[in-house]
């Protein structure tokens, strides 16, 4: 990070530090002036920032003082953990309003994890169109098109013209706030093509819609899954797309902010999986907290206690020449982080679909040889390092073969368990950890003691 950017940074913090205070001297005070001097001027995002700084308490006594402050763009940035808090301490009167004014994929993501009373009580707050709408989107599977939605769309029959669509436009006053397209369709209401806002302005009255199409029209089922809407939108560089029914008519449309934050949490949620601390975050509590993470630390208990089982196979060898005890948690420990890496892209290629049967072969070649290459230059050095250290020069020639093998194995092992768990619809993210950290650890400490064995003794 250069001089600069470490300054702005160092700036944002101490601003941040300095607003906080300014608010919790705010609550309390229980001056709901000086919060809204202090609160209202900020952008959502930020807003949601500063809830995440303070404590429970203050966040309550915050809201019960400024619940008419928090609308639905507030809600929208926060935390999924945090805004259910949130939205729990709020009125329900002043949840009701904070959604009005939202699109209905906003108000989908809101109310879809709430309990029934809270959720009926945004719903009576929505007008009757919005309302069913949004009860229409939560009849979809969770983590679909049709949940990731908004029914706002602005349409055109297939016929029209320039000059039609722009007095259409003009002539209306319940469009989307934001919208890229315009989505054409036939008498049936199915979707044949879409015009973007910037050719619309630009092209002569009299030009038919259908000559200023893009290329990249695509659509998506209710049903499909976000991940693959996701994927799609990153992949053909789209801003907008249609989804539609059964019947290929037109129920909604997707626009790049969502399929992005889905595109974000996936990503997020593979990183932390990786950690095996599920999808935790700071705002949740010690026992949430504890429940996610304990069943992985169970089995990372269990693959440690394997591992041991295969020194307890050499007890006589450590027995023998206590320099092995001293040496042999570095071979474990270098296989275990090589195999991460490859554990880490491997994962990653899947998720990005990067990562194919057409390709796979190659991939796990390339991680092997990446091993070799690796493993013969630490094998070099802790070879030299084992021979300086004991006065043994096939100690260090045992260390280093056994290098070698631990790092190859790791680059196999970080490559195929992951591919192996997709292929059999198991979280690769999840699981591939404890697994390849078990082939690390088994194989160097079995290499390493293995050889010793033979060579030494």
């Amino acid at each position: 990070m250069s001089d600069t950017a470490e300054t702005i940074e160092g700036e944002k913090d101490q601003l941040t530090d300095r607003i906080v205070a300014m608010i919790l001297d705010a609550v309390e005070a229980r001056d709901t002036t000086a919060l809204d001097e202090i609160l209202s001027p900020l952008h959502a995002a930020d807003i949601a920032d500063l809830l995440e700084q303070i404590d429970d308490r203050d966040r309550r006594d915050l809201l019960r003082l400024w619940s008419h402050g928090v609308d639905g763009d507030v809600l929208s940035e926060l935390d999924e953990a945090l805004r259910e808090d949130v939205i729990a301490a709020l009125p329900a009167d002043a949840l009701a309003f904070a959604v009005r004014d939202l699109e209905s994929d906003d108000v989908v993501d809101l109310v879809e994890d709430m309990d029934s009373d809270r959720q009926e009580a945004v719903l009576d707050a929505l007008e009757a169109p919005d309302r069913v709408a949004v009860e229409t989107a939560l009849s979809y599977p969770e983590e679909s098109a049709g949940r990731l939605m908004q029914v706002e769309v602005v349409r055109a029959p297939v016929h029209w013209t320039v000059g039609e669509t722009i007095d259409y436009l003009r002539s209306h006053d319940d469009l989307p706030g934001q919208f890229y397209h315009v989505v054409l369709v036939d008498p049936r209401m199915k979707p044949e093509g879409y015009v973007a806002l910037g050719r619309l302005l630009g092209a002569p009255r009299a030009a038919r819609l259908t000559d200023l199409t893009e290329g990249s029209f695509r659509t998506f089922r209710v049903d499909q899954d976000e991940e693959d809407v996701a994927y799609a939108f990153n992949q053909y560089h789209l801003i907008s797309a249609p989804v539609v029914d059964a019947d290929d008519r037109l129920v909604g449309i997707i626009t790049i902010d969502d399929a992005m934050a889905v595109l974000d949490e996936e990503h997020e949620e593979d990183i932390l999986r990786l950690a095996g601390v599920g999808e935790g975050s700071l705002a949740d509590r010690v026992i949430a907290t504890t429940r996610r993470r304990l069943p992985w630390l169970a089995v990372n208990l269990v693959t440690a206690i394997l591992a041991s089982l295969v020194i307890a196979l050499f007890e006589d060898v450590i027995a023998g020449l206590v320099a092995l005890a001293v040496l042999m948690p570095i071979v474990a420990s270098m296989g275990g982080n090589a195999g991460t890496q490859s554990l880490t892209v491997a994962v990653r290629a899947i998720a990005t679909k990067d990562l194919t049967g057409a390709n796979v072969l190659r991939v796990i070649r390339r991680e092997m040889l990446v091993g070799v290459v690796n493993g013969m230059i630490f094998a070099v050095v802790m070879g030299g390092i084992g021979w300086a250290w004991f006065g043994e020069p096939l100690l260090g020639a045992v260390i280093a073969i056994a290098m070698v093998i631990n790092l190859v194995v790791a680059g196999l092992a970080g490559t195929v368990v992951p591919i192996a768990l997709d292929r059999l619809g198991i979280d690769p993210a999840l699981a591939s950890g404890a697994f390849v950290t078990t082939v690390t650890d088994v194989v160097g400490f079995f290499a390493f003691l293995g050889l010793a064995a033979v060579v030494l003794l």
